[in-house]
């Protein structure tokens, strides 16, 4: 496997803490939608060259997850709107006053006005008031884009949100099961090809990053519910936004964690990450493949992460 480049994700290292306790009245089911997904066991993880060793991406093993209930997206600006008008929660990055915002989602005066930029990642920047409902900081709104993925939430803050909707982050097993649709062993969540009979199937980098992307395209989020689903019905598990999961991360993961229902619960300070984002690329940061790992510190928010839930079935 090939050695890991730097990931096209900040970080923001806070002390570790419990996630806030949320005001209002929890809501009573979950988002109506979600797809269950039978007990079963598929090949997790890749021996592949094209994969990062220094990620713990391998070896592939077989594993065992009982059924569970999954969204067919993530987590939209709508609802997450929904939960905070109910609970009049406020995510970390309003309280802390900032969020990581790339570069070129941000006009050049913004660009030329933020002069803190990310130590070893510089095309991030920390931009003032950006959050979820600012996603690009001053002047920028999410009232246009309440069907896209919610961005800028910290893994705290998705947790917050799971308690509230009766939901819970997945574990990766869990994640990686459902991204895969069925197809055993496959790159995609369509297949082994990047482009699928000349179309594209998600919204990563176009060009070769971090150079200006190939016009029209633009750095950005997409519909959550854009292109085609996979097999079991899911929308954009690959591109578009890194989607947090419920374990503690480690590059040890397939070797210290059992083969059903695997998860890593041992506190390392860092949360796992799946999926990749619109910043991927496959010459760079290729980690939008379905066994692409990541992770991140549990108070980190960005313009390109967001998450999906589950629930157990009933």
């Amino acid at each position: 496997m090939s050695q890991a480049k730097p990931c096209c994700i900040p970080q923001r290292e806070l002390p570790l803490r419990s996630a806030e306790p949320v005001r209002g009245t929890p809501s009573e089911s979950a988002p109506s939608g979600l797809i269950a997904l039978p007990a079963g066991d598929f090949l997790m993880g890749t021996d592949s060259p094209a994969g990062f060793a220094a990620d713990g991406e391998g070896p592939a093993r077989r594993v065992q997850v009982r059924g569970f209930e999954v969204a067919p997206t993530t987590v939209t600006n709508a609802q997450f709107r929904e939960f905070v008008r109910a609970t009049h929660y406020i995510t970390e990055a309003e309280q802390i006053g900032s969020s990581f915002v790339f570069f070129l989602q941000v006009d050049e005066a913004l660009r030329r006005a933020t002069r803190q930029v990310v130590r070893d990642l510089p095309w991030w920047l920390t931009v003032e008031m950006a959050c979820w409902q600012r996603p690009e900081g001053p002047g920028s709104s999410m009232l246009d884009r309440l069907d896209h993925p919610v961005v800028h939430v910290s893994w705290n803050d998705a947790a917050a949100y799971c308690h509230w909707a009766n939901v819970r982050l997945p574990t990766e097993a869990e994640w990686e099961y459902a991204a895969r649709g069925g197809l055993d062993g496959c790159t995609y969540p369509w297949g082994d090809e990047l482009a699928h009979q000349g179309d594209g199937q998600c919204n990563i980098w176009q060009g070769e990053f971090p150079s200006l992307p190939n016009p029209p395209w633009r750095p950005g989020t997409v519909a959550a519910a854009s292109f085609s689903p996979n097999g079991y019905g899911l929308y954009n598990c690959v591109g578009n936004v890194w989607e947090w999961c419920s374990d503690w991360f480690s590059p040890a993961y397939h070797q210290q964690t059992a083969g059903i229902d695997p998860a890593f619960v041992k506190v390392t300070g860092r949360r796992s990450m799946r999926g990749g984002s619109f910043l991927c690329e496959q010459s760079y940061c290729n980690r939008y493949r379905i066994a692409g790992r990541s992770s991140n510190a549990p108070s980190s928010s960005s313009s390109n992460c967001g998450f999906r839930v589950v629930r157990n079935l009933q």
